[in-house]
């Protein structure tokens, strides 16, 4: 019997794991990506060890370990430096793989680098905008224009249909119409990066403050370190109450020094010049924090959703991009076991929508950056260099919950093995 083959809409960081998974198990696939170009958009993200098991598997982990960070450590902080929970992740927590620390454009570079040599240039397809499709018990018909959308392009054919066009997917649209914009989460990031002397070990993630203001910041490029610095993500996070349900998500709006530093002024973390960490930076972008509501279905016959598409997700836990990994695994695994191609899209579904949407809803109670809040709300101010406000096992059983729910627990990541 031939194996079924499969139109990807989206040629981001999901659609290019998906076919790279794809083509390790001899499944033919072609992506369509609306953008003519591919470019090394964004700044930092963060490569669970579940998500890195997976890319392992793939063949990426040299390539990975070239140009990102493996991190050491993830620690919360309070604004004046003093420690509330702090812990070893990846290979120093006694992982298998490490954790990876990433410039998002360099893992986008990566995979892309990756599907033109195993799959050829020819299987990807730019400036091809997805408008619209049809589907009977053939296959299905995908449509599409030029990215101005102003003339149409060519018409495919395939027997199923990925979505993995990020959260304002085409796809989920025309499934949805009715859906709106994007649920805004009162906080407004910017996101910058800044190259300097590193802190700590030079491989540490760490978060400070609370759910009105907080810093993040974790180094991302193998290449800085090697020359004895380091190139520093960070994400400055600032309550904004206002109506913004309109925004959309935009690598490339600019943030100005002037809308947030200003409530830092008083930080003083000890180990961070945080004036220093915003006045040069190389870059800074800002937009609102936003989700998607979780939604009934993914798939519908012959096509279903995946990652941002599927299941956008605020930042808290740095889970997002891991979760559409996953997807992507789930689904060639299942496609392996044989059957009826929309009774596999109908398992998948099954398979990652439930767990999905409860990683959603735990992030938009900050996940386990609650931590964070928790002192906030019981410290009386008499705590030393750390906290004790909170006793630290009650710390420790949010920290792993999460690893639980997410899916990157020690017995879980064995398991999938």
């Amino acid at each position: 019997m031939q194996k079924p083959e499969g139109i990807i809409v989206g040629g981001g960081l999901v659609g290019l794991t998906l076919a790279l998974a794809l083509h390790q198990k001899g499944y033919k696939c072609r992506i369509y990506e609306t953008v003519p170009e591919l470019l090394p958009l964004g700044v930092g993200i963060n490569l669970l060890p579940h998500s890195v098991q997976n890319l392992a598997k793939l063949g990426l982990l040299d390539a990975l370990k070239k140009v990102a960070i493996e991190t050491s450590s993830l620690s919360y902080y309070t604004e004046d430096g003093k420690t509330i929970w702090s812990e070893p992740r990846g290979l120093a927590a006694g992982y298998d793989v490490p954790q990876f620390s990433i410039h998002r454009g360099d893992f986008h570079m990566i995979l892309l680098a990756a599907v033109k040599e195993r799959l050829g240039e020819d299987c990807l397809f730019m400036d091809h905008r997805f408008s619209r499709y049809e589907q009977d018990g053939d296959g299905v018909t995908a449509y599409f224009t030029n990215h101005a959308g102003t003339q149409e392009q060519q018409t495919v054919h395939a027997d199923y249909l990925v979505g993995a066009d990020g959260i304002n997917s085409r796809l989920r649209k025309i499934l949805y119409p009715d859906e709106g914009p994007p649920h805004y989460s009162g906080q407004m990031l910017w996101r910058g990066v800044t190259e300097m002397a590193p802190f700590k070990d030079g491989k540490s993630m760490f978060m400070a403050g609370h759910n009105d203001l907080k810093l993040v910041a974790y180094p991302i490029r193998a290449e800085s370190a090697a020359r004895g610095k380091s190139y520093i993500n960070w994400i400055a996070e600032r309550r904004i109450p206002s109506d913004l349900a309109g925004r959309q998500a935009d690598w490339n709006a600019e943030g100005l020094l002037s809308e947030f530093k200003f409530d830092f002024d008083s930080w003083d973390l000890g180990w961070l010049d945080v004036n220093a960490l915003f006045d040069n930076a190389i870059s800074i972008h800002k937009f609102p924090m936003i989700d998607r509501d979780p939604i009934p279905k993914w798939s519908f016959d012959r096509i279903t959703l995946m990652g941002d598409a599927a299941h956008a997700m605020y930042p808290n836990g740095s889970n997002g991009v891991s979760q559409g990994v996953l997807d992507a695994m789930e689904f060639v695994s299942l496609l392996q076991k044989g059957g009826n191609i929309t009774d596999i899209l109908t398992q998948y579904e099954g398979n990652r929508r439930p767990h999905t949407t409860r990683i959603s809803l735990a992030n938009r109670e900050t996940g386990p950056e609650k931590v964070m809040e928790m002192v906030k709300d019981a410290c009386t101010g008499d705590c030393a260099d750390t906290h004790t406000c909170i006793p630290a096992d009650k710390l420790e059983e949010v920290a792993t919950a999460y690893k639980k729910l997410a899916g990157f627990d020690k017995e879980s990541l064995k398991k999938a093995l």
